[in-house]
């Protein structure tokens, strides 16, 4: 099985999956290897990418706190609901109140929908990167009145990252706190990661973490690069997550999702055996 981050690990900032990614990929699906994409966005942002890549498994969103199949070609929904965990809502609540006190912009992503202010100015830019239709609403605390799949609280970089610390101090015990970009720090129900989801959908597709290849670049990857037995980080990750890694990709501009595909899952027994050596002494 390979579990693949989407922004910073597959693609950049032009949101283009390049060829030699999307052959090898592929190709690895047409050998009976189970891709999934693993992000922290929706899965809906996430379909077109999967499609792209000829994807047919699972794809985990909202920092795995959401697992939904695959949609069949052709249609418009996000895919069957497999496995969701939702934040409570009195915790969501204290979330936002929280980021507005440290000066962050919070907004929320329930399943395929996100909830904002309605006088955000940033509402169409979220529109176009999360692919999700929005819920404007004139006040954000009281329109939470149920669980939600996630908070998610932008400001400029890198006060996501310095508040990282005090969030998860102030709530540890109650929710989860990572950051999936330099700008934006999220809050997720207690106990879920990339790395749970990872889990679960290995052991749903009866797979050993032994022979899960996940790659990533950014602290909420953490998780599922250490559970995999075949971690890999981007080399632009944060020294805890490459510390995690058994392996250390190409830079993406060398398409290093590639390279570690090519290398260890479509090469041969003795030479991906080979290869996986070689990536380890060069870490």
């Amino acid at each position: 099985m390979i579990a693949l981050d989407i922004d910073g690990t597959l693609v950049g900032s032009d949101l283009v999956v390049r060829e030699r990614t999307r052959s090898a990929v592929s190709a690895a699906v047409r050998h009976g290897v189970r891709v999934s994409l693993a992000t922290g966005r929706m899965i809906t942002s996430a379909v077109p990418i999967a499609r792209a890549l000829g994807l047919r498994d699972p794809i985990i969103g909202a920092q795995g706190g959401l697992v939904r199949a695959m949609p069949g070609p052709g249609t418009s929904s996000a895919g069957d609901l497999l496995h969701h965990e939702p934040l409570p809502a009195d915790l969501a609540r204290e979330a936002i109140l929280w980021s507005r006190e440290h000066g962050l912009d919070p907004h929320v992503n329930h399943l395929e929908t996100f909830i904002i202010r309605a006088d955000d100015p940033n509402v169409d830019d979220y529109s176009a990167f999360l692919g999700g239709a929005a819920r404007l609403v004139p006040d954000l605390v009281a329109a939470i009145t149920r669980p939600v799949t996630k908070v998610i609280a932008a400001g400029a970089p890198p006060r996501p990252m310095t508040l990282l610390a005090t969030a998860r101090e102030r709530f540890a015990g109650r929710l989860e706190v990572t950051v999936s970009h330099p700008a934006y720090l999220e809050f997720v129900a207690l106990g879920v990661s990339k790395g749970r989801a990872v889990r679960w959908l290995a052991g749903r597709h009866g797979i050993p973490l032994g022979h899960v290849l996940a790659v990533g670049d950014q602290l909420n990857d953490l998780e599922m690069v250490a559970a995999a037995g075949h971690g890999a980080a981007m080399p632009h990750a944060p020294e805890a997550v490459r510390a995690a890694a058994r392996y250390v990709a190409r830079p993406l501009a060398e398409e290093g999702v590639a390279d570690l595909v090519e290398r260890l899952v479509l090469a041969g027994d003795r030479t991906a055996r080979g290869s996986a050596r070689a990536l380890e002494a060069a870490r």
